[in-house]
């Protein structure tokens, strides 16, 4: 039974690949279900997606990528990692190995200091959580 008498519009071809992105992208979150999760929405928009669980093993995979000659286009780093490092401190050290980094801090706590000044620790861009796909993308857009 459809849930409404429009007929849907499929989107042509060029507006599949407009929202086309390409790159590498390391994700950094502690959280399986966000981890998988936006690991599919990540590959299905074009980027070929990496997962580390704190900031050591984010740093360790961002100097191996820059050490092969395949520099993350982007980074997502979850603010804070309960018991490992999260992105407030991994971002740092990242900046000292690649201080052209591309990326994008993410929280639910949105009264840290680092979601409103995120620009000021090293970042370019910020999701505060839970944020939608739409919010994700149109953020992907601006910043890539």
């Amino acid at each position: 039974m459809p849930a409404s008498s429009k007929s849907v519009q499929e989107p042509t071809k060029h507006e599949e690949n407009a929202s086309k992105f390409k790159g590498n992208l390391l994700l950094l979150d502690d959280d399986p279900i966000i981890q998988r999760t936006l690991s599919i929405i990540l590959t299905r928009l074009g980027f070929k997606v990496e997962i580390s669980q704190d900031g050591e093993e984010a740093i360790r995979k961002y100097l191996k990528a820059i050490n092969n000659n395949k520099k993350f286009s982007l980074v997502i780093m979850d603010l804070t990692i309960p018991g490992g490092m999260g992105g407030k401190e991994a971002i740092k050290k990242i900046l000292k190995i690649d201080p052209s980094v591309k990326a994008i801090v993410s929280s639910g706590y949105s009264n840290d200091p680092i979601m409103t000044n995120y620009k000021e620790y090293g970042f370019i861009g910020v999701l505060s959580k839970p944020y939608t796909v739409n919010q994700l993308k149109e953020l992907l857009q601006k910043l890539h």
